[in-house]
Order: structure tokens, then sequence, then C-alpha cells
């Protein structure tokens, strides 16, 4: 179940408020997928999501502060050099970032929008003001859903459209960016005090799979990328039994063969493992497995590993996976202080000085 190509580098995101040291390079062994350190950068507070340009030459790390800005960093040597001062994205409290026809696209939790900053042919971001789309509604849950709070943006398949997820509004925004500017194509409705969190698509391209944080679940959809349409068919537990205590999912990954995908729950500290069946349209809960430290934020695929970025207990352990029934076995871990997020390039790693 590889998808293809050797990961040579690893860049790890963590909070700084909390002890984290800003953005971890590590260097990724062939074999093993084993993870071991190579510097460390504290360029901007709270580099909790990390996205790389398509050329991988460059790091983009949002800052979630009330003061939302997104850095830019060269990353040729060991230790990525950011390119200039950080751009605000004009929004507080981005907590997702991508990149999508030119532009970084941001996710603005605290104040419920989307940002699009433009990127320069060099990779390094324009100082001209970001475009937001600021989105609008609530939910019924009031202590997380009194107003919006988008919390991932990313292109779908296609390269067409811009998809953002808002647990405050328990919808999910299709979006056009024109000549620099956001605009609402369709908004599909989820079910009320679902808090969708974050989406993943099939790689048939015409499934997606929402997981929702505030009720632990997963919606299955169908996406008309033609027509930027999604539709929800049903609503999945991740987990086999009423929780006893707190269980919040975070990431989502489907498989690059579209056979398993995953979720991690935080207060439940688990890796749920689905089948996914009838040609996308169902999933089947397989089981589930410690997810290897406890509150795990964000959920990585390379090259037949998942990565969890466990933020409490401040480590980011991989798991292998067996190919035929999806079940991940752990592998190992390293230290990463309020770890939150982990991305991979496909270039050899530099050597360790």
């Amino acid at each position: 179940m590889a998808d293809g190509g050797r990961r040579g580098r690893a860049f790890i995101g963590s909070f700084t408020a909390a002890g984290g040291p800003g953005i971890v390079t590590a260097a990724v062994d062939p074999r093993s997928g084993a993870l071991s350190p190579l510097s460390s950068v504290n360029g901007v507070p709270d580099p909790s999501y990390l996205a790389l340009s398509l050329d991988g030459a460059t790091l983009y790390a949002v800052s979630e502060t009330t003061d939302g800005a997104v850095a830019a960093y060269r990353v040729a040597g060991d230790t990525p050099e950011r390119t200039g001062p950080p751009v605000a994205v004009g929004g507080s409290g981005p907590t997702h970032l991508s990149v999508h026809d030119g532009h970084v696209l941001t996710a603005n939790y605290g104040s419920g929008s989307v940002s699009a900053l433009p990127v320069r042919p060099d990779g390094s971001l324009a100082r001209a003001a970001s475009a937001v789309l600021a989105h609008t509604g609530s939910g019924p849950y009031t202590p997380r859903q009194q107003g919006p709070h988008a919390h991932q943006v990313q292109p779908d398949p296609s390269g067409r459209w811009a998809v953002s997820v808002d647990l405050g509004t328990d919808s999910v925004r299709v979006c056009t960016l024109r000549d620099g500017a956001l605009a609402v194509h369709r908004e599909s409705a989820l079910r009320p005090g679902s808090g969708p969190r974050h989406l993943a698509f099939h790689p048939d391209g015409t499934h997606a799979y929402v997981v929702n944080e505030l009720t632990p679940s997963v919606t299955v959809c169908r996406w008309d990328p033609s027509d930027g349409a999604l539709k929800p068919l049903g609503e999945v537990p991740v987990l086999p039994a009423v929780p006893a205590g707190d269980a919040y999912p975070s990431g989502i990954v489907v498989a690059p063969d579209g056979r398993f995908l995953w979720t991690a729950t935080r207060g439940e500290d688990v890796l749920s493992v689905f089948a996914v069946e009838d040609g996308g349209d169902t999933l089947r809960l397989a089981g589930t497995v410690p997810c290897g430290g406890h509150w795990p934020r964000a959920l990585t695929w390379s090259d037949g590993r998942l990565y969890v970025a466990n933020e409490r207990s401040g480590d980011v352990t991989w798991f292998d996976v067996d190919p035929a029934t999806g079940r991940p076995a752990r592998g190992g871990s390293i230290a990463v202080p309020a770890a939150s997020c982990v991305v991979f390039d496909g270039r050899p790693a530099p050597a360790a000085r």
C-alpha cells in the first residue's frame, strides 16, 4: 500500500505557547519510517499547521494566534529559513492551511473565515492584503457553536474548488477562487450539532468523508467535481461504544488505494480503522488501536505508514499499516513537545550535522 515515493524529510509543527520548539525538521528512514530530528526553528508563535508548496521548496506555517499570520520558509537545507516577515491573514486563530491556485488558503477558526494570500513565483508570500471570506451561521451546541469556526480549507482533487469545513455552522462550503477573490459556490449542511472538523477525499474523486468533532463520527458524502456539489449519504461512529469521557475526533486519512480510512480521537486516544465498501458509499468500523500517546491532534499518511502528532504527551508516533486489514501497528516515536502536525516532502534528507 505504499504511495510510490520515498519521503526524505518530515516537518513537525507545535504549539510554542505550550512549550513546543516551533518547527522541527526530521529525517525519515526509508526502510523503517523512523524519524530522526535534524533541527528546529522558532520563527513564529504557535506554528500549529504546515503545508509544502507543490515543488516542495517552500514550507508554509500558520501562526495560530489572535492576530493570525502565515510564514513562508525555504527548505533547501536542514534548517528552514524564513523568506520574510509573517503575513497577516486578516482573521484570528488560523488552524489549517493549504496551497491552491497561486495562493495559500487559511481556515481561521477564531474569526470564522477563510483567507487567500497571494504567492510570488519564488514561493514567498506577497505583502498584498489577503482576500477574506467571512462565514456566517451557528449551531445548536452553544458552548462551541455560537458562531462560525472554520477549521480546514483545501482544494478538491480536480483543482477547481476550495472546500472549507466549519465546526460552528455544521456545514461545508464549496468556494471559487478567481482573480484572488474567494466566493461561496455552494454550502452543504451536515447534521446539526455534529461539529465537522476535517474532510478527506477518496482517491476516486467522487467521495469525501468528514470527521466530526462534537459527535465522534464520520459523515460519508458523494462529491460531484463537475458541479462542486457535496451530498451527505450517512454517518458512522468512530468508536465501537459510547465513550465514558472525552472523545473529540481530530485527523482523518484515506489510503491512497481507497480501501481503508483512519481517524484519530482525542481523549479516547485511539486510531479507528474503517474498511471502505460499496464503491466508497459505506464505511465499516473494523477496530481501534491506541494512538501511542495522549491527545492525537493530527494524522498523516506517508509510504505505507501513519504518523500521529500527540499534542499533550509531546511526541510523534508512527505505525506500520497491514496492507490486508488496514490495522496499524506501532513502530516507534520521537519526542516533540506540544506536537500538532506532520508533513512530508519527497526529497532526500540532508545529512545531520
